[in-house]
């Protein structure tokens, strides 16, 4: 997989995250590694903030839970908008949390 390959897989990952659920920069790497041979939640972290603005990107959190860096009031405000569960300084991960290969 190319570079501008992994990219749109990433932003693609990220357009199926449904409403009130998140997935963790690197559980987007996670999914994609078979695939792309790329792990590195970094990375998925770099794709978001230089492409991610047409995706719905307040959807990935990182492991704990925590919003977008620089974004977490607008991040926040969105989450609470389609229901998702949230804590103190995040997302509930443990009832937030979606995987691809879950039903929803």
């Amino acid at each position: 997989m190319t570079p501008d390959e992994y990219v749109e897989a990433v932003l693609d990952l990220v357009e199926r995250i449904p409403e009130g659920r998140v997935m963790s920069y690197g559980g987007v790497a996670d999914a994609l590694a078979e695939r792309s041979g790329r792990t590195s939640a970094r990375l998925v972290g770099n794709i978001m903030a230089r492409h991610g603005g047409s995706v719905p990107w307040h959807r990935v959190v990182t492991s704990a839970g925590r919003l977008p860096p620089g974004h977490e009031v607008e991040a926040r405000a969105r989450l609470r908008a389609e229901g998702c569960p949230l804590r103190g300084d995040g997302v509930r991960m443990s009832d937030a949390s979606w995987h691809p290969d879950a039903t929803g």
